[in-house]
């Protein structure tokens, strides 16, 4: 869901045992075939920003100011209503966005401006009928002809999964209408099934989706991967956080997002795929019980500035996560008072750690908050992860000077940079890049970057993953096993990084992996 404002919901789960419902399975170093990309075209990079209508002032002054940084601007202005008729939200023909565009363009920047969409029965009633179907793609036909835009990006979302064969005819009929034009498309972040009920049985029709991701491949020449509200949709990864009994509420872990990419790409081609990007954060009412269970309640998404204002206000730092993302813990001071602990406790992270020993202790509960948010250090890890899966780029949601400034920094020179992209999955065996290590990894963790983890730790006699058999020489395999888990431990023991005493030992954070890629380099 790509709209920012975002109501107060449970989530149905907590860690460590989200809910209690989660079983805890083996996890062995797999046997399965290491995906095969064959790279075989040079591209440039793309980074798109979508800029969005409700700050109009800030997000047009936002994207102007960072024109150099961006390849495409997707003005998220156009709304569908539900007579399929099209709004615009601007207006778009009069400043600031009018001034966007002819900045844009002055810059050499793409404009595609958004047509947005979230009714699922008005979606139903104006795709399954032909002539409602038709004259849309004429209206959007004509809003791209008439202002000269270089496309238009379709964000059509909560739509039935019975609508699938009409929205890939509506696809179709646009794709006809626009044949000079850029059609991007947003759609869903699909997470592989076996990780999103790990343990657990598959209920029927969890793989029914509205999007066909092979007519999406066919009709739209950019596709973007909705890679963020992650939450509790994979359960092999919040499994094996809730493990280490940490904290576990990312906005998109870079590991869930590898996955994601691999299950898309075995239908569509890497070289339409945007990895999304978000720019936002949550804020979680926080319960913890006993044995550091925790159960999330979302309140609600904010800006960075708001994580500051609450370290002012708390006197808190944030720390990184095993998501690459910042967080920090406090206890709001409206309820201090009543709190069974000294006022001193809003250090760090120890209003999390106050409130698990609190309900450990007396076999209670306690409440706490929870904020999760990216900086540029988590886009500059996407943007990596980009460049390692091969697809085409990163599309960030959003721009509008909300964001942590830090982000454009981190991904200066990126835009329009020359990039190797990848074919669809190729039978045969092609050797896979050796790119530099990106995401935190441990038990659980599967994708490209276990597969370059296991071929450093090969590397070396002392550290490799195995002798023989999945995982040896010549054998890596994607998935991050016991097996991997000790060569990491070997690998921190022999360079000093963590021993058993640590709590990150045996998985590769920030440290573990500066010392990886420093191996990797002699490789």
């Amino acid at each position: 869901m790509k709209y920012f404002a975002a109501p107060r919901v449970s989530l149905v789960y907590s860690t460590p045992m989200r809910s209690l419902r989660i079983l805890l399975t083996a996890l062995f170093i797999g046997a399965f075939a290491v995906p095969v990309f064959a790279f075989a075209a040079t591209n440039t990079f793309e980074v798109t920003g979508w800029v969005p209508y409700w700050n109009s002032a800030t997000s047009t002054s936002d994207a102007i100011a960072h024109m150099s940084e961006l390849t495409e601007v997707d003005p998220f202005v156009y709304s569908m209503q539900n007579d399929g008729t099209i709004k615009d939200l601007g207006p778009m023909n009069v400043p600031p966005w009018s001034t966007l565009v002819q900045t844009a363009r002055a810059d050499h920047v793409l404009v595609i401006p958004t047509v947005m969409w979230s009714n699922g029965s008005a979606e139903t009633n104006i795709l399954t009928n032909t002539t409602s179907r038709i004259a849309l793609e004429n209206s959007i036909a004509a809003l791209v002809s008439t202002n000269a835009y270089d496309g238009i990006e379709i964000d059509f979302e909560g739509k039935p999964a019975n609508l699938q064969n009409y929205f890939s005819t509506f696809l179709m009929g646009l794709s006809e209408r626009l044949p000079n034009k850029i059609l991007a498309c947003d759609i869903e972040a699909r997470t592989p099934l076996g990780d999103a009920y790990a343990g657990l049985p598959v209920p029927a029709g969890a793989g029914d989706y509205s999007n066909n991701y092979t007519q999406i491949n066919k009709y739209c020449t950019e596709v973007r991967l909705m890679t963020y509200d992650q939450q509790n949709v994979d359960t092999a990864l919040d499994t094996a956080e809730a493990s280490s009994s940490k904290l576990y509420a990312p906005v998109a872990d870079p590991q869930w997002v590898s996955d994601v990419v691999q299950l898309a790409v075995q239908q569509i081609a890497p070289s339409k795929l945007e990895i999304g990007v978000p720019t936002y954060g949550y804020e979680y009412d926080v319960t913890a019980y006993a044995n550091n269970l925790y159960n999330y309640d979302i309140m609600w998404t904010f800006d960075p500035d708001y994580a500051t204002q609450i370290e002012q206000q708390y006197n808190v730092k944030p720390i990184r996560n095993d998501a690459d993302e910042l967080e920090l813990t406090y206890i709001p001071s409206t309820a201090t008072s009543t709190m069974p602990m000294s006022s001193n406790i809003n250090n760090a992270l120890i209003a999390a750690a106050a409130a698990s020993q609190y309900a450990t202790q007396l076999n209670s509960h306690m409440d706490f908050r929870l904020l999760d948010w990216p900086d540029g250090t988590s886009v500059a890890d996407k943007a990596n992860l980009a460049q390692t899966l091969g697809v085409r780029g990163i599309a960030m949601f959003k721009v509008d000077g909300g964001e942590d400034p830090s982000i454009w920094a981190a991904i200066q020179g990126l835009a329009g940079k020359a990039t190797t992209v990848a074919t669809k999955p190729a039978g045969g065996s092609v050797d896979i890049a050796l790119t530099p290590l990106t995401a935190n990894l441990r038990i659980g963790s599967t994708g490209i970057q276990v597969y370059v983890l296991q071929k450093i730790l090969n590397s070396d006699a002392s550290t490799e993953v195995a002798t023989s058999g999945p995982g040896s020489p010549a054998s890596e395999t994607q998935n991050f096993g016991p097996a991997t888990k000790a060569a990491v431990e070997a690998f921190q023991l022999k360079y000093h990084i963590a021993t058993a005493a640590n709590p990150a030992f045996g998985t590769v954070g920030p440290a573990t992996r500066a010392k990886l890629n420093v191996v990797l380099a002699t490789i």
